[in-house]
């Protein structure tokens, strides 16, 4: 009697993909995205505004809401160590996770806050979020503002509404560093080295609106 062959079924995974949690201190590097430990993560299921982009608040006077969406993350998150959950690999390589701190949905909170869109092309998670942000006029919500996947497309178009300049009233929080060195490195608000980094104007190091603008000038992002 001939045995039979039964068909063999191999579970193929997403390359790059991790399945377990990713947990540890965070670095915010804007609105939507973190770092743990050199792996960058995208916030699932919500688009906050670019770096440099600018939104005007309830009386019409601009504002860096860019900024101030990294601002509010990174101070929500403080020293706390947060862990995400993967869902998804983007096509820069980002590991795309909901990601938490304690109990604290932060991609949650950062749309209920109105410091972030919900990213609706992706997920429909946030969404509930956002009209009670949009009804109580908070956040960005207040003014007015160019949705963050429309001012990147006018970018990379090179529309003349993509080409606003930066800026200064409100602060700049991006702080240039000259190392002992001389490499000249930009810290931004929730990196590792932020808080003790101090700046010396006399020594030429400076203050920057966006990273943009820090690697336009010479500085470079601290390596890991």
């Amino acid at each position: 009697m001939k045995s039979m062959r039964l068909p063999v079924f191999v579970l193929s995974l997403a390359p790059g993909f991790a399945a377990e949690p990713i947990t540890g201190r965070a670095s915010v590097v804007d609105g939507d995205t973190l770092d743990i430990a050199g792996t960058r993560i995208r916030l699932h299921g919500i688009d906050g505004p670019e770096s440099a982009q600018l939104c005007e608040d309830g009386a019409g006077k601009n504002y860096r809401c860019g900024q101030a969406a990294a601002l509010a993350l990174a101070d929500l998150i403080g020293s706390t160590p947060v862990s995400c959950d993967p869902r998804d690999t983007d096509k820069y390589r980002r590991t795309v996770a909901v990601c938490r701190k304690s109990a604290e949905d932060l991609n949650g909170w950062m749309v209920a806050q109105g410091q972030a869109v919900a990213y609706r092309r992706y997920s429909m998670d946030y969404v509930n979020a956002e009209m009670a942000a949009k009804i109580i006029k908070r956040g960005i919500w207040a003014g007015t503002f160019q949705q963050p996947e429309e001012r990147r497309r006018a970018k990379r178009e090179g529309s003349a509404e993509a080409r606003q300049e930066p800026t200064r009233t409100g602060g700049c929080a991006i702080k240039g560093n000259t190392s002992r060195k001389g490499e000249k490195v930009f810290h931004v608000p929730g990196s590792r080295d932020y808080d003790r980094t101090r700046i010396s104007v006399k020594g030429g190091e400076r203050m920057f609106c966006s990273e943009d603008e820090a690697e336009a000038a010479g500085w470079r992002a601290p390596r890991r």
